[in-house]
C-alpha cells in the first residue's frame, strides 16, 4: 500500500493525501450514525487527476486482489444513508471531489451551465441568478452539499413539483470508469436519442458505477414573481384536497408544496427560540405553498388570494398567511427547513424517506401511526415532507421517558420493518430522494423485486468487475 499511496501522492501532490491527524470531517457521516476509518483522503483537482487514480487502485487491486482496497467517492459529505463514507477497515481510499468546484460555462441562450461535481449547490443558484436565471434545485443542506453528490443520489428537494429531481435537471454528465477512462458526456442537448442512455444509468448509482466529475444543468427564467403562503389545516385529507386546488389554480405555477406535522413544528420552537414562528403552531398539520408567475407579483398575489379565500370556503383551512416579503419568505422556509436540525438536539431518532401515491397519505399515515403506537406506546412522530410529490419524512422519536440512545439500539429494526412494510402494502418505496447508502441495503434486499435486484447486480458486475468503486452500497456484488 506504500507504494500505491507515492504514486498517489505522485498524482494529487503531497498536500492532498491525508494520511494522518483528525480525518473525521470526512470519515464520519453527518448524522454521526458511522464512524469510518480511511487508508488515505484524496483531494484531486482535475478530472483527469480522477481518472490517474482510479487507474492506480485499479492496478494495485489486480496485481493484490485481496487487499481490500477501494474507491468511496465523497461530495459534501451531507448524505442521510451513510453512502459516502468509508467503512471500519482501513483499506479505503477516500475520494473527496471538494476541489472541483468551478464553473465550466454558463450558455444563456441554450439555458444550460456546465459545472463540476464539488460545485456547493447554493453557489450554483447564485452563479444562475447573476444571469436573472435559475436553477431550483433547492434543500435545506445547500449551503454544503455539492452538485456531485446531489447527481448521486438523485436529490429531490423544495421543488420537484414543478421542476423534478436532480436528474430531471440534468443533460450530459462527464464521468470515470472503474477502469479509469473519461466519458465525456457533458451535452447541452434536449434531445438525444442514440442508445443507452449512460447519463440515467449514472445519476442515483450513489457512486458504483462511476465518479461523476462534471455535469451540464438545465436553468429556467426567473419568475416576475414567487409568493409563499403558510396555511394551517385541521388535517392530512385537507392537506390533499388543498393541493389539489392548488393544481388546479396554478398547474406548473406551483413550484412548493411542503406539509409540517405539529410536533416537528414543535421541535423547531423548542429548540430554535429566536425564530419567529407562525401563531398557528396548534394545527395538526402546517403547509407552505409556493408559486412563480411570469407575469407580474401584482397578478400572482390576486391569484394566491382568490385560492385561500376558497379554501378556507371550503373549510380545507383554518388560518393562513402570504409573505409580504423576501425576508418574511426567507423566514417561513427557514422554520421548514430547520425542522431536520431540531430533531436530533431532542435525540436520537429513526429517520424513513418514504413516498407513497398522494392518494393513499393520509391513509398511511393514520394505519401506520396506529401500529407504532401500539407497538411501542408514546412514541413521538416527526412527520414532514414533499406532500406534492408524495414524498415524507416520516421520523420515529423516542418517548419522552425513554433514553433516546436506548429506544434506538433497542427498536430501531422493529420501528423500521413496521414502516416498510406498510410503505409496501400501500405499494410505495422505502428510499424516495435520500438513496440507499450502506445503511438501507438489506431492507433493499427484502423489499425490491429479485428481477430488479439481479438486474442491478449484472449491471454493477459489467461495469465494475473488480467491485473498487463504493462496494456495499445500493447492491451487495
Amino acid at each position: 500500500m506504500q507504494s500505491l499511496l507515492g504514486t498517489l501522492r505522485h498524482i494529487v501532490g503531497s498536500a492532498n493525501v491525508l494520511t494522518d491527524g483528525d480525518l473525521s470531517a470526512w470519515t464520519q457521516d453527518w448524522r454521526k450514525r458511522a464512524q469510518g476509518k480511511a487508508l488515505a483522503v484524496l483531494r484531486p483537482a482535475s478530472t483527469d487527476e480522477v481518472a490517474q487514480i482510479v487507474k492506480a487502485c485499479a492496478a494495485c487491486l489486480a496485481e493484490h486482489p485481496d487487499c481490500g482496497l477501494s474507491l468511496v467517492p465523497q461530495g459534501g459529505n451531507t448524505g442521510l444513508v451513510v453512502g459516502s463514507t468509508p467503512d471500519g477497515s482501513g483499506h479505503q481510499i477516500l475520494l473527496s471531489l471538494q476541489r472541483m468546484n468551478a464553473v465550466r460555462k454558463l450558455d444563456a441562450e441554450n439555458l444550460t451551465m456546465t459545472v463540476e461535481a464539488g460545485c456547493i449547490l447554493q453557489n450554483l443558484q447564485q452563479r444562475a441568478e447573476e444571469s436573472d436565471l435559475l436553477f431550483p434545485l433547492s434543500m435545506a443542506s445547500e449551503g454544503t452539499c455539492t452538485i456531485g453528490g446531489n447527481l448521486a443520489c438523485n436529490a429531490g428537494g423544495t421543488q420537484v413539483l414543478r421542476y423534478g429531481n436532480t436528474r430531471d435537471l440534468c443533460l450530459g454528465l462527464e464521468a470515470v470508469t472503474a477502469q479509469g477512462e473519461i466519458w465525456h458526456g457533458l451535452s447541452g442537448l434536449r434531445k438525444d436519442n442514440t442508445g443507452y442512455d449512460l447519463r440515467d444509468l449514472l445519476i442515483g448509482s450513489e457512486g458504483t458505477l462511476g465518479i461523476i466529475t462534471a455535469a451540464t444543468l438545465k436553468l429556467y427564467p426567473q419568475p416576475a414573481a414567487r409568493l409563499t403562503a403558510w396555511a394551517a389545516v385541521p388535517s392530512l385529507e385537507h392537506a390533499i384536497a388543498l393541493l389539489a386546488l392548488a393544481r388546479r389554480r396554478f398547474d406548473a405555477g406551483l413550484t412548493g408544496f411542503e406539509v409540517m406535522g405539529r410536533f416537528a413544528l414543535s421541535l423547531v420552537a423548542k429548540h430554535f427560540a429566536h425564530l419567529h414562528m407562525p401563531a398557528h403552531l396548534d394545527a395538526p398539520y402546517c403547509v407552505l405553498l409556493e408559486i412563480s408567475d411570469h407575469e407580474s407579483e401584482t397578478h400572482a398575489r390576486a391569484q394566491f388570494e382568490a385560492l385561500l379565500e376558497a379554501a378556507f370556503e371550503q373549510g380545507l383551512v383554518s388560518d393562513a398567511i402570504v409573505a409580504e416579503s423576501l425576508s418574511q419568505v426567507n423566514q417561513l422556509w427557514h422554520i421548514r427547513e430547520s425542522i431536520p436540525l431540531a430533531q436530533p438536539l431532542e435525540g436520537l431518532n429513526i429517520k424513513h424517506d418514504i413516498s407513497v401515491p398522494i392518494s393513499s397519505i393520509a391513509e398511511f399515515v393514520h394505519i401506520t401511526d396506529a401500529l407504532l403506537q401500539q407497538a411501542i406506546p408514546g412514541v413521538r412522530m416527526v412527520n414532514f415532507g414533499h406532500l406534492g410529490d408524495g414524498n415524507l419524512h416520516y421520523n420515529v422519536q423516542a418517548p419522552e421517558d425513554m433514553d433516546p440512545a436506548r429506544f434506538l439500539a433497542g427498536h430501531e429494526e422493529q420501528v423500521n420493518t413496521l414502516v416498510y412494510d406498510s410503505v409496501t402494502a400501500f405499494k410505495g418505496s422505502i428510499s424516495a430522494e435520500h438513496g440507499v447508502g450502506s445503511l438501507k441495503v438489506e431492507q433493499l434486499e427484502k423489499y425490491k423485486s429479485p428481477v430488479a435486484l439481479d438486474l442491478m447486480r449484472a449491471i454493477k458486475r459489467a461495469l465494475d468487475p473488480q467491485s473498487l468503486l463504493n462496494p456495499g452500497r445500493v447492491v451487495r456484488d
